[in-house]
Protein backbone atom coordinates (compact mmCIF):
# COMPACT_ATOMS: atom_id res chain seq x y z
CA UNK A 1 0.00 0.00 0.00
CA UNK A 2 1.48 3.34 -0.99
CA UNK A 3 2.11 6.05 1.55
CA UNK A 4 -0.55 8.73 1.79
CA UNK A 5 0.49 12.39 1.77
CA UNK A 6 -0.67 13.75 5.13
CA UNK A 7 -0.56 17.37 3.94
CA UNK A 8 -3.50 16.69 1.65
CA UNK A 9 -5.72 15.63 4.54
CA UNK A 10 -7.63 18.43 6.21
CA UNK A 11 -10.47 16.60 7.96
CA UNK A 12 -11.66 18.29 11.15
CA UNK A 13 -12.60 14.91 12.59
CA UNK A 14 -11.14 11.48 11.82
CA UNK A 15 -12.48 9.96 8.62
CA UNK A 16 -12.42 6.67 6.74
CA UNK A 17 -9.89 8.06 4.25
CA UNK A 18 -7.13 5.62 5.20
CA UNK A 19 -9.41 2.68 5.82
CA UNK A 20 -11.28 3.13 2.54
CA UNK A 21 -7.99 3.16 0.63
CA UNK A 22 -6.96 -0.10 2.30
CA UNK A 23 -10.32 -1.71 1.53
CA UNK A 24 -10.08 -0.52 -2.08
CA UNK A 25 -6.75 -2.32 -2.36
CA UNK A 26 -8.35 -5.60 -1.30
CA UNK A 27 -7.72 -5.76 2.44
CA UNK A 28 -10.63 -7.18 4.44
CA UNK A 29 -9.89 -6.52 8.10
CA UNK A 30 -8.22 -3.18 8.84
CA UNK A 31 -7.15 -2.31 12.38
CA UNK A 32 -6.15 1.00 13.93
CA UNK A 33 -3.75 1.01 16.89
CA UNK A 34 -3.02 3.73 19.44
CA UNK A 35 -1.76 4.05 23.02
CA UNK A 36 -2.43 6.02 26.17
CA UNK A 37 -0.15 6.89 29.07
CA UNK A 38 3.17 7.11 27.31
CA UNK A 39 4.06 10.44 28.92
CA UNK A 40 3.02 9.62 32.49
CA UNK A 41 5.08 9.41 35.66
CA UNK A 42 3.09 6.47 37.02
CA UNK A 43 1.02 3.53 35.87
CA UNK A 44 1.13 1.34 32.78
CA UNK A 45 1.16 2.23 29.14
CA UNK A 46 -1.99 0.88 27.49
CA UNK A 47 -2.62 0.30 23.80
CA UNK A 48 -5.74 -0.71 21.93
CA UNK A 49 -6.40 -2.16 18.49
CA UNK A 50 -9.79 -1.75 16.82
CA UNK A 51 -11.23 -3.27 13.65
CA UNK A 52 -14.28 -1.35 12.46
CA UNK A 53 -16.75 -2.59 9.83
CA UNK A 54 -16.20 -1.43 6.27
CA UNK A 55 -18.03 1.86 5.68
CA UNK A 56 -18.49 2.46 9.41
CA UNK A 57 -19.02 6.02 10.56
CA UNK A 58 -19.57 7.64 13.95
CA UNK A 59 -19.05 11.37 14.41
CA UNK A 60 -18.41 10.88 18.12
CA UNK A 61 -15.20 8.99 17.35
CA UNK A 62 -12.24 11.33 17.40
CA UNK A 63 -8.94 11.77 19.18
CA UNK A 64 -9.70 10.81 22.79
CA UNK A 65 -8.09 14.03 24.04
CA UNK A 66 -10.85 16.00 22.29
CA UNK A 67 -13.63 14.27 24.23
CA UNK A 68 -14.86 14.89 27.76
CA UNK A 69 -14.43 11.94 30.16
CA UNK A 70 -18.17 11.23 30.04
CA UNK A 71 -18.24 11.34 26.22
CA UNK A 72 -15.18 9.07 26.03
CA UNK A 73 -16.85 6.47 28.24
CA UNK A 74 -20.08 6.66 26.25
CA UNK A 75 -18.27 6.37 22.93
CA UNK A 76 -16.06 3.53 24.16
CA UNK A 77 -19.17 1.46 24.93
CA UNK A 78 -20.50 2.07 21.43
CA UNK A 79 -17.17 1.07 19.89
CA UNK A 80 -17.09 -2.15 21.93
CA UNK A 81 -20.59 -2.97 20.74
CA UNK A 82 -20.19 -2.08 17.07
CA UNK A 83 -16.58 -2.92 16.24
CA UNK A 84 -15.74 -6.20 14.58
CA UNK A 85 -13.03 -6.68 17.20
CA UNK A 86 -11.15 -4.77 19.89
CA UNK A 87 -7.98 -5.73 21.71
CA UNK A 88 -6.07 -4.19 24.60
CA UNK A 89 -2.41 -4.49 25.56
CA UNK A 90 -1.07 -3.39 28.95
CA UNK A 91 2.59 -3.01 29.95
CA UNK A 92 3.37 -2.25 33.58
CA UNK A 93 5.64 0.43 34.98
CA UNK A 94 8.09 -2.31 36.01
CA UNK A 95 8.49 -3.45 32.42
CA UNK A 96 8.69 0.18 31.26
CA UNK A 97 11.69 0.62 33.57
CA UNK A 98 13.27 -2.57 32.26
CA UNK A 99 12.97 -1.96 28.51
CA UNK A 100 12.32 1.83 28.24
CA UNK A 101 9.11 3.65 27.39
CA UNK A 102 9.47 3.44 23.61
CA UNK A 103 9.91 -0.32 23.60
CA UNK A 104 7.15 -0.69 26.19
CA UNK A 105 4.79 1.33 23.99
CA UNK A 106 5.54 -0.84 20.96
CA UNK A 107 5.10 -3.94 23.12
CA UNK A 108 1.71 -2.74 24.35
CA UNK A 109 0.63 -2.19 20.74
CA UNK A 110 1.79 -5.67 19.75
CA UNK A 111 -0.08 -7.16 22.72
CA UNK A 112 -3.25 -5.26 21.73
CA UNK A 113 -2.94 -6.62 18.21
CA UNK A 114 -2.56 -10.17 19.55
CA UNK A 115 -5.65 -9.71 21.72
CA UNK A 116 -7.93 -9.20 18.70
CA UNK A 117 -10.22 -12.17 18.13
CA UNK A 118 -9.80 -11.69 14.37
CA UNK A 119 -6.38 -11.16 12.83
CA UNK A 120 -6.32 -8.05 10.63
CA UNK A 121 -4.63 -8.11 7.25
CA UNK A 122 -3.69 -4.43 7.41
CA UNK A 123 -2.91 -2.16 10.36
CA UNK A 124 -2.57 1.59 10.82
CA UNK A 125 -0.26 2.50 13.69
CA UNK A 126 -0.50 5.91 15.29
CA UNK A 127 2.96 7.48 15.37
CA UNK A 128 6.11 6.98 13.32
CA UNK A 129 7.24 3.55 14.53
CA UNK A 130 6.20 0.41 12.71
CA UNK A 131 5.51 -2.79 14.64
CA UNK A 132 7.61 -5.89 14.19
CA UNK A 133 4.76 -8.08 13.03
CA UNK A 134 4.20 -9.99 9.76
CA UNK A 135 1.34 -7.77 8.65
CA UNK A 136 0.99 -5.04 6.04
CA UNK A 137 0.99 -1.73 7.86
CA UNK A 138 1.36 2.02 7.69
CA UNK A 139 2.33 4.45 10.40
CA UNK A 140 0.38 7.70 10.65
CA UNK A 141 1.76 10.61 12.63
CA UNK A 142 -1.24 12.10 14.40
CA UNK A 143 -3.31 9.11 13.34
CA UNK A 144 -5.78 9.49 16.19
CA UNK A 145 -6.87 12.79 14.62
CA UNK A 146 -6.97 11.46 11.05
CA UNK A 147 -7.97 7.80 10.98
CA UNK A 148 -11.31 6.66 12.41
CA UNK A 149 -9.90 3.30 13.49
CA UNK A 150 -6.88 4.88 15.21
CA UNK A 151 -9.21 7.37 16.91
CA UNK A 152 -11.41 4.50 18.09
CA UNK A 153 -8.31 2.76 19.43
CA UNK A 154 -7.27 5.93 21.26
CA UNK A 155 -10.65 6.01 23.02
CA UNK A 156 -10.48 2.36 24.07
CA UNK A 157 -6.88 2.74 25.27
CA UNK A 158 -7.63 5.92 27.21
CA UNK A 159 -10.79 4.66 28.94
CA UNK A 160 -9.13 1.36 29.81
CA UNK A 161 -6.13 3.11 31.33
CA UNK A 162 -8.30 5.63 33.19
CA UNK A 163 -10.20 2.76 34.80
CA UNK A 164 -6.92 1.21 35.93
CA UNK A 165 -5.75 4.51 37.40
CA UNK A 166 -9.01 4.87 39.32
CA UNK A 167 -8.27 1.50 40.88
CA UNK A 168 -4.73 2.58 41.72
CA UNK A 169 -6.14 5.71 43.34
CA UNK A 170 -7.88 3.49 45.89
CA UNK A 171 -4.54 1.88 46.75
CA UNK A 172 -2.42 5.03 46.69
CA UNK A 173 -4.72 8.00 47.40
CA UNK A 174 -1.89 10.42 48.28
CA UNK A 175 -1.04 10.89 44.60
CA UNK A 176 -4.57 11.72 43.41
CA UNK A 177 -4.43 9.35 40.44
CA UNK A 178 -8.19 9.79 40.23
CA UNK A 179 -7.63 13.21 38.70
CA UNK A 180 -4.09 13.27 37.29
CA UNK A 181 -4.14 9.69 35.92
CA UNK A 182 -0.41 9.49 36.57
CA UNK A 183 0.56 12.55 34.54
CA UNK A 184 3.08 15.00 35.98
CA UNK A 185 0.78 17.72 37.31
CA UNK A 186 2.18 20.11 39.90
CA UNK A 187 0.14 18.44 42.65
CA UNK A 188 1.36 15.02 41.60
CA UNK A 189 4.99 16.12 41.60
CA UNK A 190 4.47 17.70 45.01
CA UNK A 191 3.02 14.43 46.30
CA UNK A 192 6.07 12.53 45.04
CA UNK A 193 8.30 15.03 46.82
CA UNK A 194 6.40 14.43 50.06
CA UNK A 195 5.64 10.70 49.91
CA UNK A 196 8.25 9.33 47.52
CA UNK A 197 7.48 6.83 44.80
CA UNK A 198 4.61 4.36 44.95
CA UNK A 199 5.06 0.82 43.56
CA UNK A 200 3.52 1.93 40.24
CA UNK A 201 5.73 4.97 39.66
CA UNK A 202 8.18 4.74 36.80
CA UNK A 203 11.75 5.13 38.02
CA UNK A 204 13.09 5.98 34.59
CA UNK A 205 12.04 8.30 31.78
CA UNK A 206 10.37 11.49 33.06
CA UNK A 207 10.62 10.67 36.76
CA UNK A 208 14.38 10.52 36.29
CA UNK A 209 14.23 14.19 35.35
CA UNK A 210 12.91 14.95 38.84
CA UNK A 211 16.22 13.78 40.26
CA UNK A 212 18.19 15.65 37.64
CA UNK A 213 16.30 18.84 38.44
CA UNK A 214 17.11 18.49 42.11
CA UNK A 215 13.76 17.45 43.55
CA UNK A 216 14.41 15.95 46.96
CA UNK A 217 12.75 12.54 46.73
Amino acid sequence: MGKIAFSKITHKIPSRFFEDKAFAEGYRFVAGIDEAGRGCLAGPVVAAAVILPRGYNNDSIRDSKQLSPAKREETAKVIQQEAIATGVGIVSSTIIDEINILQATLLSMTKALSALRIEPDFIFVDGNRALTVPLAQQTIVGGDALSISCAAASIIAKTTRDALMREYHQQFPYYDFLHNKGYGTSNHVAAIARWGFSPIHRRTFKTKQLFQEGLDI
